[in-house]
Parts: C-alpha cells; sequence; structure tokens
C-alpha cells in the first residue's frame, strides 16, 4: 500500500479513535494524520495540547480507555497538593501527563517548534503514524457564551459545555502559518478521511488555518467524512451545541454544510440511514454503516471498510 497516501484530519477522541483504526489496518503506511492544535491552553505555567496529546497515548497504547484522555495507570500527587494551595484544579492533569507539558513547556522556550515537539513526543510513545500539525504557530478556540468568552477548555471542561453557544472565534488564527509539511501532506493526498470528529472546533479549526483548506480544495483527492452524529447527538462532546449555534442542522445536512465545498462522501451510521437519499441527492457517495467505535476491533473494521469504499468510489468516478 505504499503508492497509496492517505490523510486523516483528526480532533478529539473522535479523531484519536480512528487514528487508531487506520493504525491497525493494512493502510498503516499509507497513513498520516493531521491533527487540532485549538484546544490548546496553558496551566500552572504549562503548555497543554489535549488534542494532540490524546493522539499520541491512544496510538501508543498509554490512553486512559475509560475516560478516553489523559494517562493509564494515572495518579494526581501534584494536583493534589496544587489544590492544597489554593489553584485551580478543574483541568485534570496526572503525574505522567504533567511530565508530557513540562517537556513541552521547557522545549518551547527553548524555541524549539511545536511540530518538532511532537515528533520527539509520538518517538517517546512508540508511534509510527505520523502526526503532523497545521500550523506551529499558536491559534486557540475561543467560545462566546451569555457570561462572556471563555477559552475552550474552560467551556468544556470547567462548565461541562452547560452554557449556551453564542460564537466561536479562532484566535490568532490571521496571523497564522501553515506547517510546509501539512501544506505538502493534502497536496499529494489520495484520499482524505475527515475523523468523526467536531466539525466547528476540531475540524474546523484545522481548516481555518490559512491556506489548510484551499490547499483540501485544490488537492484532488477524493475526500469522505464520517459524521460525529448518530441519530442526531454526538458520541461525545458538544458537536451538537456548537452546529446549532453556527446555524447549521444537527444531523447529516448540518455535517455536510461544514463541508459542502469539497465533500465528495459521507459516511452515516446505521440509524441515520434516512438521510442518505438526501446525501446522495447533493452528489455524495454514502457509506450507511453502524459507526460507533467501541473496541479495537471495531476501529480497526470501519476505518478499512471507508477506505475501501473511498478507493471504490473514487475509481467509479475516474471511469
Amino acid at each position: 500500500m505504499t503508492s497509496l497516501n492517505i490523510t486523516l484530519l483528526a480532533g478529539g477522541v473522535g479523531g484519536a479513535k480512528a487514528a487508531e483504526g487506520l493504525a491497525k489496518s493494512q493502510y498503516a503506511s499509507s497513513t498520516k494524520i493531521i491533527g487540532n492544535i485549538a484546544d490548546d491552553d496553558e496551566f500552572h505555567g504549562l503548555w497543554v495540547s489535549p488534542d494532540i496529546d490524546t493522539l499520541i497515548y491512544s496510538l501508543g497504547d498509554q490512553i486512559d480507555r475509560q475516560q478516553g484522555w489523559g494517562r493509564k495507570n494515572e495518579t494526581h500527587q501534584v494536583l493534589t497538593e496544587l489544590k492544597a494551595l489554593g489553584q485551580d484544579t478543574w483541568m485534570t492533569l496526572g503525574d505522567l501527563d504533567l511530565a508530557t507539558h513540562i517537556f513541552r513547556t521547557n522545549l518551547k522556550h527553548q524555541g524549539v517548534s511545536a511540530s518538532d515537539i511532537t515528533e520527539r513526543l509520538a518517538k517517546r510513545h512508540g508511534v509510527s503514524l505520523p502526526i503532523l500539525l497545521p500550523t506551529d504557530d499558536v491559534v486557540q478556540t475561543r467560545v462566546k457564551t451569555p457570561q462572556g468568552w471563555l477559552s475552550f477548555q474552560e467551556f468544556f471542561v470547567r462548565e461541562h459545555c452547560q452554557a449556551d453557544v453564542l460564537d466561536i472565534e479562532y484566535q490568532g488564527i490571521a496571523n497564522a502559518k501553515p506547517t510546509p509539511e501539512a501544506l505538502e501532506q493534502i497536496a499529494n493526498s489520495d484520499l482524505i478521511i475527515i475523523a468523526p470528529s467536531n466539525p466547528i472546533v476540531s475540524i474546523g479549526a484545522i481548516l481555518a488555518v490559512p491556506e489548510i483548506q484551499q490547499a483540501v480544495e485544490k488537492s484532488g483527492a477524493y475526500i469522505i467524512a464520517i459524521s460525529p452524529l448518530i441519530g442526531g447527538k454526538t458520541v461525545k462532546g458538544p458537536a451538537d451545541k456548537m452546529l446549532e449555534s453556527a446555524g447549521k442542522s444537527i444531523d447529516s445536512k448540518g455535517i455536510y454544510d461544514c463541508y459542502n465545498t469539497f465533500l465528495q462522501a459521507m459516511v452515516i451510521d446505521d440509524v441515520d440511514q434516512q438521510e442518505a437519499t438526501w446525501l446522495q441527492g447533493q452528489g455524495l457517495d454514502v457509506l450507511v454503516t453502524p459507526t460507533l467505535m467501541k473496541t479495537p476491533e471495531d476501529k480497526t473494521a470501519l476505518l478499512t471498510k471507508v477506505v475501501e469504499f473511498a478507493l471504490s468510489c473514487k475509481k467509479q468516478r475516474a471511469a
């Protein structure tokens, strides 16, 4: 499969599950991941990159499988002591996890790029799938609520996504420069898979980096999105609330609206089979299949099916 070039756009737990599925499939050697960095933030003087770390920990089999983030076999002695010292500790950072953030922050202060730091961390955890960043610059998702603007982590972790979402912005996006590696990977892709991630704050943040969406549109790749919705609900996270705030419907049509300038196919769950006809009416190829990924076998089976479906459809379109 070395002649095939697959790009996975990934954020959050859904992105990490899709990445694991590809990593365990026959298409692993053909795949590179572009991950979301707009959830990044600073805690206790340390730079934390939640989505990238979730990718690394998942692919390195170090993830806490029950909660879907953080390290397995984790302890929280540092956090307990910080709380005793009167510090805010709503962002749960375990002791092993803190080592990652200390390492990242030290290198960041030395002027090492975020891409290079990610590569070193991935190597430490034995991750073989390359993880590329859309930009090495700082871009941060901010969420406007009735109480004012919040960082994404404040909204997601501290407020448990309870606040109404009035607006979303990507702070720093105007001055961000795309990484050459991400642009090159997109340009050379045969297939671009959009993971079942939040289309607004995970995939949307990647595409908002200057030149990234244009590169996707010009790539000539066959582009397929796995819907993060099952029966109008998200498996995890606030994608439904974000779609509503963006004026989009909480169904396959809403997902399509996020990607309609470049999308050629969508994967939807069996539960949403009735939405396939509308999607096909927009000119999309549609794969209807179970999309809930609970086990390693589920992940590999789904992503293998997605790649095979996409390659078959691409071949038919080229005929």
